[in-house]
């Protein structure tokens, strides 16, 4: 991708979000994507070439490794931040697309021309609604993640030996993980902050909620 293209997309994100989404945001692309891309990836690169088990059955091995690592951490992660970080670009999708019906409307009005939105921006409407699902989406999509690793690995952790006795290994075997508390390390590194941007996507939501209760209030109160 275009970094500069990236980085507008980024900036305009970041400019519709509220407080709390900007420090989602920077959560996610500060010590999510730039730890899987800068150490993670390295981490995991060796992981099926120096898995060893101690037998020369043909085959062995690999049946071996796929059942212990029948998904890859590093795929699994690469899913998931990329469904994580959609819906905030389906938000500012939805800004464009107020954008260019106010330009179409205004075009087409000439001098009777009234503006339905004043602020494209503005969490109003459909675009709050946009905004509160996405929100409710990516808090979704971490915990389906959380699941899932948790599932496949238990307590998230790699031990140092695995005993594998499938077919067509001659008998109870012990296969070697390649740098498992390096691994480990990263993946509770990933874990926490997986869990904190649930935390902060929760609290936005009940931010906009409670928001939007308090000036309904205040507008019946006021009529």
């Amino acid at each position: 991708m275009n970094w500069g293209v990236f980085e507008g997309l980024l900036r305009g994100v970041n400019q519709y979000s509220t407080a709390f989404g900007r420090i989602w945001l920077s959560l996610v692309f500060i010590f999510r994507l730039l730890v899987y891309l800068v150490a993670a990836e390295r981490v995991w690169s060796d992981d099926h070439k120096d898995f060893d088990c101690n037998t020369l059955q043909p085959g062995c091995t690999n049946v071996c490794f796929d059942h212990f690592f029948p998904v890859s951490h590093i795929r699994l992660w690469a899913l998931q931040l990329i469904l994580v970080t959609c819906p905030s670009f389906l938000v500012l999708m939805h800004v464009a697309y107020r954008e260019a019906k106010e330009q179409r409307l205004r075009e087409a009005g000439g001098d009777s021309y009234r503006s339905i939105y004043p602020n494209p921006g503005k969490k109003r409407g459909g675009l709050w609604w946009t905004y509160l699902l996405s929100l409710i989406f990516k808090a979704g999509v971490d915990v389906v993640f959380l699941y899932i690793f948790y599932r496949f690995y238990r307590n998230y952790t790699l031990p140092w030996v695995v005993k594998c006795e499938l077919p067509p290994c001659p008998n109870v075997v012990d296969c070697f993980i390649s740098r498992p508390t390096e691994k480990t390390i990263f993946t509770l590194f990933m874990v926490v902050t997986a869990c904190v941007c649930i935390v902060l996507s929760l609290v936005e939501a009940a931010y906009l909620i409670r928001k939007r209760c308090w000036e309904r209030l205040q507008a019946e109160g006021g009529g």
